[in-house]
């Protein structure tokens, strides 16, 4: 055992190029030439010898460098490496700005930010500044308790948004799961809360899918008797069924009536900021119905450059209120069809009975697919089937419209 005038009055010989003194259970003080004193604690793992640094004389003094020993010693015998821990213990410590909910929530978003499109961005950031910040922003994450969390998911519930509530607890779970990741907190206190909040299932779009209610609604869509804009927007929204924004959002400069083809830009498409930049355009196929719809209205719209201009602000597209509020004028409300719900109006109509592949009909909705090979289907590469497909869609709806019996589509 070593004493404290020892380990101050130790020096290395010069033959050697350093010097050990040895205290027990594996503690040492090495000793450089140049004079530096440095403790050590000496143990093996799976075989392998290793040493723990446990500071420099006299900083860390003979006592401390015992209890430094017996502390590790103690994690060892708990199945924790040392060495590990002391690599973790100074990862935590490398983060600098904070370990708030505040400051690792903003940075967990910067950090996803470049993958998401702008506007899922800007909407995750404003439920975290609305919903969670004014209760949890200044808290130290691993000092959380889940039942704080739970009552600041609470409060949203008690203005009725259920569905609000739920999006905050998700945003939650990958701001603790990352605070996990960068060493702030211990464990995932969002898994806590499992059944602790009002259940929300997601509600599907109201959508009719019997071609007899559908050739009711497509004659009551051909009576609207409200302004010549709108009008062509309620008449396209069933036929091409793409989504409420990229349609009603659509250029004159995307679309080419000689070709009968439609050319959504990746930038409009819904899609991550990496998809939406490096993405390929959706090109969407325009039966003949729609360019005869598109001809008539063109003279009206061609020169704000939007096929379907505001009433008021000519310089913007019409709002998604717009067809909405057509649609309840003809007296079908949200519960019963809604524009989104024309997507899959489609959908189940064009495969359960005109019977066109699902892969086609899943290009033309832009959801990303993969062939029987596992490769990422090529929206382009079936364009001339798609296009088949279109003007059949076209073709039937124009038959329910007139009340004609039921007829599979069948195809060569």
């Amino acid at each position: 055992m070593l004493t404290d005038p020892e380990c101050k009055s130790a020096v290395c010989p010069s033959e050697k190029k350093r010097h050990r003194l040895q205290d027990g259970r594996g503690l040492y003080l090495e000793i450089s030439p140049a004079g530096s004193k440095r403790w050590f604690w000496k143990y093996r793992s799976g075989g392998k010898e290793f040493r723990l640094a446990l500071g420099s004389y006299p900083v860390v003094s003979l006592s401390k460098a015992r209890e430094e020993r017996d502390a590790a010693k103690l994690r060892r015998s708990q199945g924790i490496d040392p060495i590990q821990a002391r690599k973790v213990e100074k990862l935590k410590k490398a983060n600098p700005a904070g370990d708030s909910f505040k400051v690792v929530a903003l940075e967990w978003h910067a950090k996803q930010e470049a993958q998401w499109s702008q506007a899922h961005a800007v909407r995750a950031k404003r439920q975290l500044e609305r919903d969670l910040f004014p209760w949890l922003g200044s808290r130290r994450l691993a000092e959380i308790e889940p039942v704080e969390l739970l009552a600041t998911l609470r409060k949203v519930e008690e203005r009725g948004a259920v569905e609000t509530a739920d999006r905050g607890l998700m945003l939650a779970r990958q701001v603790w799961r990352y605070g996990v990741a960068t060493g702030r907190v211990g464990r995932d206190i969002t898994a806590d809360l499992k059944g602790a909040l009002s259940p929300y299932r997601g509600k599907h779009f109201a959508a009719i899918t019997d071609p007899v209610r559908l050739g009711e609604l497509i004659r009551a869509i051909r009576g609207y008797k409200g302004g010549p804009i709108v009008r062509a927007a309620l008449q396209l929204a069933p036929m091409l069924f793409q989504r409420p924004g990229e349609l009603r959002g659509a250029t004159w400069s995307e679309i080419d009536l000689e070709a009968a083809l439609w050319t959504i830009s990746s930038a409009r498409m819904k899609r991550t900021k990496h998809g939406k930049e490096n993405g390929d355009d959706h090109l969407v196929p325009l039966p003949t119905q729609a360019i005869k719809i598109l001809e008539m209205l063109k003279p009206y719209t061609e020169s704000t450059g939007l096929v379907f201009p505001g009433e008021r602000q000519r310089s913007k597209p019409i709002s998604e209120n717009s067809v909405r509020t057509a649609l309840i004028a003809i007296g079908y409300t949200a519960n019963i069809q809604t524009w989104h719900g024309f997507r899959a109006t489609a959908r189940t109509i064009l495969a359960e009975r005109l019977e066109f592949d699902p892969l086609l009909i899943e290009a033309q909705l832009a959801h990303s697919v993969r062939d029987a090979n596992g490769r990422a289907y090529n929206r382009t590469t079936y364009l001339k089937q798609r296009a088949v497909m279109m003007q059949a869609w076209a073709d039937f709806l124009d038959k329910q419209a007139a009340g004609a019996e039921i007829i599979d589509f069948k195809r060569a």
